[in-house]
């Protein structure tokens, strides 16, 4: 669609810029992730985050059943992490197969080429429109390099 054509409110909220994050939680022994972008640190004690989540997406039952969800932060030197999980895998395989991960403490799965990571614990969930909301105690966390994380800006703020 031209962007003459998008309405005022989706050209406006697409100026909202927004991180990306490669979401993992579990689904039962195995990692499952998503690029995000609806995420947000919402809170200082305890430390605080939530992440918004299709309420159609198989992710949000899976963050559901196993209480934790971690973010890998992108940036602009691990952008390519992203690519992996832009399409559906072949029947047996993973994103994570073709990314370098590790196990955090607590067993979330985070990405080890990103600039950061964050591991949560579920403290709560807000339904909204087609996404709920997840909210998340912060638990453990690294930053693996310096440097600054990569921003999106969206020119239609109604569609990913």
């Amino acid at each position: 669609m031209p962007e003459t054509r998008i309405s005022p409110i989706a050209r406006a909220l697409g100026r909202i810029p927004c991180g990306l994050y490669i979401v993992t939680t579990r689904l039962g022994d195995q990692p499952l992730g998503f690029l995000g972008s609806f995420v947000m640190q919402v809170g200082f004690e305890p430390p605080t985050v939530c992440v918004a989540i299709g309420k159609d997406r198989e992710h949000l039952a899976a963050v559901r059943a196993s209480g934790r969800f971690a973010l890998s932060v992108i940036d602009p030197e691990s952008t390519g992490q992203m690519s992996p999980f832009f399409k559906q895998p072949a029947a047996g395989e993973s994103p994570f197969d073709m990314l370098a991960t590790r196990e955090t403490a607590r067993g979330s799965t985070v990405l080890t080429e990103s600039l950061a990571w964050l591991d949560c614990r579920v403290t709560g969930e807000h339904a909204t429109g087609d996404h709920v909301v997840i909210f998340g105690e912060v638990e453990d966390a690294e930053v693996l390099r310096d440097g600054d994380p990569k921003v999106h800006l969206r020119k239609n703020g109604l569609a990913y």
